[in-house]
């Protein structure tokens, strides 16, 4: 395990590099690029499509002296190599338990908060995981339902200057943050790093019901939140809940006011509320 990494990135951003150790697991051929903070019970944050760790930066620090925080670049984004063959969602989150069996001592039992596509991918983790899996928590997940309506994004490719930065706050508005004021230099930077490094198209494993799969099969205690103003789940959400309930009646769920899809980033400390409540809980 390496030690810091020195960083070009927003200031917030890499304030966090520099107090993280650095790991790397096998990734097919190549490398899973893992971040940790702190110490303590492990925690094991997955980020969501197109994304990297960096959709927990606001989470990370309110969670960094009560847990040991796990949080890889997902195969195929961030810094991590592409998935080895077939690239299914099964191996997808097999890449990431085996990550943690390599960082974790033999039998260590961990919690799993996985956004959007990161929901998909928890949940499978935690099936091969079996009873070291202690909890997964649902943040923004889809799947659940069919979306009652796509969301066109602007391509990117190509693009320069103010017209890269204005197609990355639509693309922002549009599928991630629900108030435009809230679309700060941090986030367009973060949005533009993280969709330079996206290789892996995740939008398939929706279409396929990969998570309804796994949920079906999980006999671990599983619970969600969304944002209020989710932009994937909009005129959705209640169909959403529905569909997680009928699989885990005692599933808790939380909606957090005013916050979009992106809820760690834009409303912080209302994903903190609830996830206390179902982590520290008894």
């Amino acid at each position: 395990m390496d030690g810091p990494v020195p960083s070009g990135d927003h200031p917030e951003v890499a304030a966090l590099l520099g107090a993280a150790r650095r790991a790397e697991t096998p990734c097919g051929e190549g490398r899973l690029a893992w971040h940790l903070w702190g110490e303590a019970e492990p925690l094991l944050l997955l980020h969501g499509g197109a994304g990297s760790w960096r959709h927990w930066l606001r989470t990370i620090p309110r969670w960094s002296g009560r847990r040991l925080l796990l949080v890889p670049d997902l195969p195929g984004l961030g810094e991590s190599d592409l998935p080895p063959a077939p690239g299914s969602i099964e191996t997808i989150a097999g890449v990431v338990v085996a990550g943690l069996d390599a960082l974790l001592p033999p039998g260590r039992a961990c919690d799993i908060v996985g956004f959007s596509f990161g929901a998909t991918v928890a949940a499978h983790a935690a099936l091969q995981l079996g009873p070291r899996a202690r909890s997964v928590t649902l943040v923004g997940a889809g799947g659940l339902v069919p979306m009652r309506r796509p969301i066109v994004l602007e391509k990117v490719r190509g693009k320069t200057g103010a017209a890269l930065t204005e197609a990355h706050r639509t693309n922002l508005s549009r599928i991630m943050i629900a108030d435009p004021a809230r679309i700060d230099d941090l986030a367009l930077a973060v949005q533009a790093w993280n969709s330079q490094r996206a290789r892996l198209d995740t939008r398939g494993f929706h279409a396929e019901g990969a998570l309804l799969r796994a949920l079906g099969q999980l006999r671990v205690r599983v619970d969600a939140i969304w944002g209020a103003e989710d932009q994937p789940a909009l005129c959705g959400l209640e169909e959403r809940q529905a569909a997680l309930c009928a699989l885990h009646p005692r599933a808790r769920i939380r909606v957090v006011p005013k916050a979009g899809h992106w809820v760690a980033y834009e409303e912080p400390e209302g994903l903190d509320t609830a996830l206390r409540e179902f982590l520290e809980a008894p």
